[in-house]
């Protein structure tokens, strides 16, 4: 899926080419498209038929994979299997999979940078989630957390308390919180 954005936030050289991913696991809520499945506007590995009109938010959405210069060939999202982009809240990770390969954010080398990405984000107040389909899971430094089913409008708050064996992390979701 190409974009209308600024070229200057896409990392020289690379480009969404045959790439549609974003198009299968992530909410596109213009046209009422549920996470994990594709949308009916695009061919896979295609790019999308709708491609002048489609909207705006289609238009500009970047994944990390295009942003990131760090992220090798690896990271993207029609090899790695899952897209991955800055949340509008807080600067919150999503990790969107395609529900057909649901572990393959878990995999090498993949999971050990994730990882990191948990713990450093922590120490900073942002999160990392993982959205498989509907399903979504809280990645935190003290655990795993799955969140079952959160809608598009739904929302994560992350609270931390003290432990005797350190932080206490919850997540909760408050739905429909538009």
């Amino acid at each position: 899926m190409s974009n209308d954005n600024d070229p200057e936030m896409i990392v020289s050289g690379r480009a969404c080419g045959t790439c549609t991913m974003c198009c299968k696991v992530l909410y596109i809520t213009d046209f009422a498209k549920p996470a994990g499945r594709w949308c009916s506007h695009v061919k896979p590995g295609v790019g999308c038929s709708i491609y002048d009109q489609r909207p705006q938010t289609c238009r500009t959405f970047l994944c990390k994979w295009l942003q990131d210069e760090h992220m090798g060939d690896e990271w993207k999202p029609e090899r790695s299997k899952f897209v991955i982009s800055q949340m509008t809240e807080g600067g919150n990770l999503l990790i969107a999979v395609d529900p057909n390969f649901a572990n393959a954010w878990r995999r090498p080398p993949y999971f050990a940078v994730i990882h990191r990405w948990i713990l450093d984000g922590a120490a900073q107040g942002r999160f990392v989630f993982v959205r498989i389909g509907e399903r979504c899971l809280a990645l935190l430094p003290d655990g795993e957390r799955d969140l079952g089913a959160v809608g598009p409008l739904d929302r994560i708050a992350v609270s931390r308390q003290a432990g005797p064996a350190g932080p206490v992390f919850t997540a909760t979701v408050h739905r429909n919180a538009a």
